[in-house]
């Protein structure tokens, strides 16, 4: 029986959008297929020309966003919880969702996604107002998650909200960040670092990781403009796959 859900995107090392919606049918081990697009074939295949796309088969439609996506398929699927059950749990899941969904532009378009690259070196965009803003703001968001499951009467198993969640898997791409782009963890709480670790490290997500570096040795997924961004002074290269997660040392 083939799968009832076919993902059209672009290759997920750079696409965090496509990369939401992957995460979701991987983690919860949801059947699909998927076709990954470059950029100049996408508008043939996506009625926005934007993706992710995902086509229910049995219900023959098209569904665009990835937050419209994992809604579907949190509806369709209602034996997984994609979202918490906890119904204070899913309202916080479902707002800070939202917030990474339409917000953090400086982090969106300053620092783009790419999973495996290594930035070293003054990156000036990391200090400024806009960045600082958004990155006390994404920690505040994870801390405060931490906070609300670490206190409620549900099972935590240490993710944002308790157990994985389509929470978790919006914010996947915005934790690379801080890794490609060593942005500044000062203000992480324990809690923070404790989920961040947890991310790292669970065996399923590692899987996704191993993907995202076998992508890397295709040429035909390399998109040059999401490589060296900020030009001379900064150097590029690429993290090793078996980087390990360092918890940030208290000044």
């Amino acid at each position: 029986m083939s799968p009832d859900y076919h993902l059209i995107g672009s290759y997920t090392r750079y696409s965090s959008w496509t990369a939401r919606v992957e995460t979701v049918l991987e983690y919860f081990e949801i059947p699909y297929t998927s076709q990954m697009l470059t950029f100049d074939e996408i508008k043939t295949h996506s009625p926005s020309g934007l993706v992710p796309v995902l086509q229910s088969i049995p219900l023959s439609i098209t569904i665009t966003d990835s937050l419209a996506i994992l809604e579907f398929l949190a509806d369709q699927n209602p034996h997984l919880a994609l979202w918490p059950r906890d119904p204070a749990l899913r309202a916080l899941a479902r707002s800070a969702t939202a917030e990474m969904h339409s917000g953090f532009p400086v982090l969106r378009n300053t620092f783009h996604t790419n999973f495996i690259a290594r930035y070293e070196g003054p990156i000036a965009a990391s200090g400024s107002v806009g960045a600082k803003k958004e990155i006390k703001r994404v920690l505040t968001i994870w801390d405060n998650a931490r906070a609300a499951a670490s206190s409620s009467a549900v099972d935590d198993e240490g993710f944002l909200f308790g157990g994985f969640s389509i929470a978790d898997a919006f914010y996947w791409p915005v934790l690379w960040r801080f890794r490609t782009y060593n942005l500044p963890l000062d203000d992480a709480s324990p809690a923070v670092v404790k989920w961040m670790d947890k991310m790292w490290n669970d065996p399923k997500l590692k899987k996704l990781v191993h993907g995202y570096y076998r992508q890397a040795e295709k040429p035909e997924t390399r998109i040059e403009k999401y490589e060296n961004i900020f030009g001379e002074g900064v150097q590029v290269s690429t993290f090793p796959e078996d980087w390990v997660f360092a918890a940030p040392q208290a000044a």
